[in-house]
């Protein structure tokens, strides 16, 4: 377990970006963003495919330059410095390792081929602290082709940890494995981060990813930062209706409709809004999470549909319901006795757990 001491004598740096742009041509990737990464944080990129998040990791990475804005590590400016400079480990989608080397020699590699070589007795000590921490102590002299997809990404980053970095850079590290090993790999890196002490900053379209891993999420979008915040704190209070639909799985039911003094009326949909917005009036939207809505009569129930499906899901099944054409998604009970075709009513669990937003900006407003 000397690496895992050693990498915390290494101090963790902060990672700061300050106005960042990356401009492609007339394409913009990243736009505008500016984000402080506290030393030691897990901080997740988390946003569907062209959203920037990789372009922001690999200006960290140095890999590509910013077109206008300033990128901090520490108290440095590295803004203008090549990869090498930056003293983070990057670990990609790919495991990237080298075929015809041993898992010993792979996780290796970056010791062997810095500026200053270290010496021999240095690499085996350092590599075999490593593989004792990520369970590759066995496999030290086997070849990648020899061990599962799992084993892999845990040399991948090993290859990285060898170096002790103060700040990883993790692209979608996960998404090749299935969902089994997934799950185990995010609970090994989870408890990774918490022995190292180690900045990390990772990239994901994956939520489930994100919110069990990250202290910190910035939702992505367009190359901007949608919002940024606790994983809880986002998903319980979203700043617009696209952070809203995009945690969740499913996502949160968004009813747009017309506010008025007799409440918020929606086709299939009856809700009394909060005293908060008693003197708005106009079109504005209400969010509700599936498991903030309950079964409930159909003759006064706030929701009113015919259910479409009913899904299995273990200790709970997810009905998805049509109303008025838009289909509502709920978990309900296994005892509830919902079949296809049936008129269903739904209310909400609680009216704090309705969310309102702005029918044309989309921002929150309560």
């Amino acid at each position: 377990m000397g690496e895992v001491s050693e990498a915390r004598g290494n101090p963790a740096r902060s990672v700061a970006f300050e106005g960042v742009s990356k401009r492609f041509g007339g394409v913009a990737a990243v736009e505008n963003v500016s984000l402080d990464v506290r030393p030691g944080q897990f901080v997740t990129l988390l946003g569907p495919s062209g959203c920037g998040k990789s372009t922001t990791l690999n200006m960290i990475a140095g890999l590509e330059l910013p077109t206008e804005g300033r990128i901090s590590i520490g108290d440095v400016d590295v803004t203008d410095l090549p990869p090498a400079d930056r003293d983070i480990a990057m670990v990609f989608q790919s495991y990237a390792l080298y075929p015809h080397l041993s898992v010993f020699e792979n996780i290796a590699f970056p010791l062997r081929a810095r500026r200053r070589r270290a010496p021999d007795e240095i690499v085996r000590r350092k590599v075999r602290d490593v593989a004792e921490v990520l369970g590759l102590a066995g496999l030290l002299d086997r070849l990648p082709r020899q061990i599962s997809g799992g084993q892999r990404q845990r040399v991948a980053l090993g290859r990285a940890m060898v170096r002790t970095p103060t700040v990883y850079l993790l692209d979608e590290p996960l998404s090749n494995l299935d969902q089994q090993l997934r799950v185990q790999m995010r609970s090994e890196l989870k408890d990774l981060h918490l022995r190292l002490g180690a900045t990390m900053i990772y990239v994901t379209h994956d939520q489930g990813e994100a919110m069990t891993l990250s202290d910190t999420i910035a939702v992505m979008s367009g190359g901007r930062i949608e919002q940024l915040g606790a994983p809880r704190a986002l998903y319980e209070r979203p700043a617009n209706l696209f952070v809203a639909r995009f945690l969740g799985e499913p996502g949160m039911n968004v009813f747009e409709g017309t506010l008025d003094a007799g409440g918020f009326a929606a086709a299939g949909i009856a809700l009394a809004p909060p005293p908060s917005l008693a003197a708005r009036s106009g079109m504005v939207c209400a969010g509700i999470r599936p498991e903030d809505l309950v079964p409930a009569p159909a003759s006064t129930a706030a929701i009113r549909g015919r259910a479409r499906t009913v899904e299995f899901l273990g200790a709970r099944a997810l009905l998805r319901l049509d109303v008025a054409g838009q289909v509502v998604t709920a978990f309900v009970p296994l005892d509830a006795a919902i079949a296809p075709g049936d008129e269903v009513g739904l209310a909400p669990t609680a009216p704090q757990r309705v969310r309102w937003f702005d029918a044309a900006s989309g921002a929150a407003i309560d």
